[in-house]
């Protein structure tokens, strides 16, 4: 009769979690297919009670000041850190290929190093040749930065010993193997080692740690789920590799909020910060046009002010195109049956309408509903909005403006932008001091503020009211 510690044991090649049978989805992670069988179950075991070294203290008697924040020289990178990098601590930066994750950290490496902290890159993906002409080009050359191109664990692990660096920065962590364990460069159990290993050595050493990940065809980070729990601050580097916008976002921070966006402009001279990215997304006309509304949006806590634009011709197929970019289909839909519907606009159903952002940004949450649905009337009436006018707010099905959150904030950056004008949903709070703002219901309301006009040739459509 078989032991009870001799069952087939099964492990998740993604968290590690561990069970005594077989499952299709592991219940820790949810992947599918994960579960692996490991072998015999091993015999629960107690560790017997040791002498310990560093007794519990009090926490008010811990030095809070071991572990204070040093910034990278990169305001906007700090920003979402939470002040800088703790000494320490694991940061895990993951996003697209060619978004520009190699030439940010290159510049972090550069602007952090001094004559007291030693910066250390280490390139897995490309030559010391090629990271140095890189450098040139965006001027991320200092004497107290050290680059070397290692694949190797314990090649990477002796360079730390070397040159006893305060930062490490290591692009990237799946090109990095051990020879101690099995497997290829990149697979589950090289990542593990590997990560598991750094973290160690920068715990043990005070260093702060940038750690290059890759990111998978739905985007998320590549490699086991246990990736992200290991490391102190998981970070996103996103943004369309046709814009010249960049923003990195914090996924998980132990030293700070996750709810801060960072904002980069990538050039042909490198990547550099921007404190003030709204003008990004907008277009200065002297007059105003047809199709085009203002809203402002919130990345985290920073509002931007984008500006939307909307374009309605007539059809020359039966089945009329909806095209856009920077916004969500399913919404722009959505408020397509509201105008029709709720705003009486006619024959929008027939006619080719196309909807876009400016400047790359996305917009995917609610509050700029009305600043969509504002541009598609407008496009449709050929009529244009006010000058100098924000939308903000959700529209529901049934045609109501619903209330959206920081609406205070969004006034305020609109303002200090010099917008004298503003709809917003009904009992919103407090207003900006010059600034005239108007609280509406539903989308008939909002409508009010296009002039009204007949139809007239070529294809415009009237607006009812």
């Amino acid at each position: 009769m078989a032991r009870k510690t001799d069952r087939p044991a099964y492990r998740c090649s993604e968290c590690g979690w561990t069970t005594g049978k077989w499952l299709g989805r592991c219940p820790e992670c949810h992947a599918w297919g994960t579960v692996e069988e490991v072998g015999g179950t091993p015999a629960v075991r107690t560790a017997p009670a040791t002498r310990v070294a560093s007794p519990a203290v009090p926490i008010g008697q811990v030095d809070g000041m071991a572990v204070a924040a040093r910034g990278t020289g990169v305001p906007e990178l700090d920003r979402v850190l939470g002040g800088g990098l703790v000494p320490g601590a694991v940061v895990l930066l993951a996003g697209e290929p060619g978004v520009g994750k190699s030439t940010l950290l290159l510049d972090v490496a550069a602007k952090a190093a001094s004559e007291s902290h030693r910066t250390l890159y280490v390139t897995g993906e490309e030559s010391a040749g090629q990271v140095r002409m890189r450098a040139d080009r965006i001027g991320a050359i200092h004497d107290h930065l050290y680059l070397a191109a290692e694949t190797d664990l314990g090649s990477v692990l002796g360079q730390l010993d070397a040159v006893k660096p305060s930062l490490l920065v290591l692009d990237s962590v799946q090109t990095v193997a051990s020879a101690e364990v099995d497997g290829a460069p990149g697979g589950v159990a090289q990542v593990r080692e590997v990560a598991g290993a750094l973290i160690r050595a920068s715990k043990e050493r005070g260093m702060a740690t940038l750690l290059v990940g890759h990111v998978t065809k739905d985007g998320a980070i590549a490699g086991p789920r246990l990736l992200e729990h290991l490391v102190d601050v998981v970070l996103h580097f996103e943004g369309d590799r046709h814009a010249r916008l960049r923003l990195v976002r914090g996924l998980k921070n132990r030293y700070g909020a996750t709810d801060e966006v960072g904002c980069f402009e990538l050039h042909d001279e490198g990547i550099t910060s921007l404190a003030d990215p709204s003008g990004l997304f907008l277009t200065r006309r002297d007059e105003p046009v047809p199709g085009t509304c203002l809203t402002v949006t919130l990345e985290g806590r920073r509002p931007l002010v984008a500006e939307v634009q909307s374009l309605t011709v007539a059809s020359q197929i039966p089945s009329p195109r909806r095209t856009t970019s920077g916004l969500e289909t399913s919404r722009v839909s959505m408020m397509l049956a509201v105008l029709e519907q709720r705003g009486q606009i006619a024959a929008l159903g027939k006619n080719d309408i196309y909807t876009a952002t400016v400047g790359g940004v996305r917009l995917s949450e609610p509050a700029a509903d009305l600043a969509v649905a504002l541009a598609l009337a407008s496009a449709a009436s050929d009529t244009p909005l006010p000058q100098n006018l924000v939308a903000i707010g959700e529209v529901g099905l049934a045609g109501e403006v619903r209330r959206v959150t920081g609406v205070q904030r969004r006034l305020a950056e609109a303002a200090r932008l010099g917008f004298t004008q503003a709809l917003v949903p009904a009992d919103s709070g407090d207003r900006p001091p010059g600034m005239r703002v108007r609280e509406v219901a539903d989308i008939g309301e909002a409508l009010r503020v296009l002039p009204v006009r007949g139809g007239e040739p070529g294809g415009r459509q009237e607006v009812r009211r």
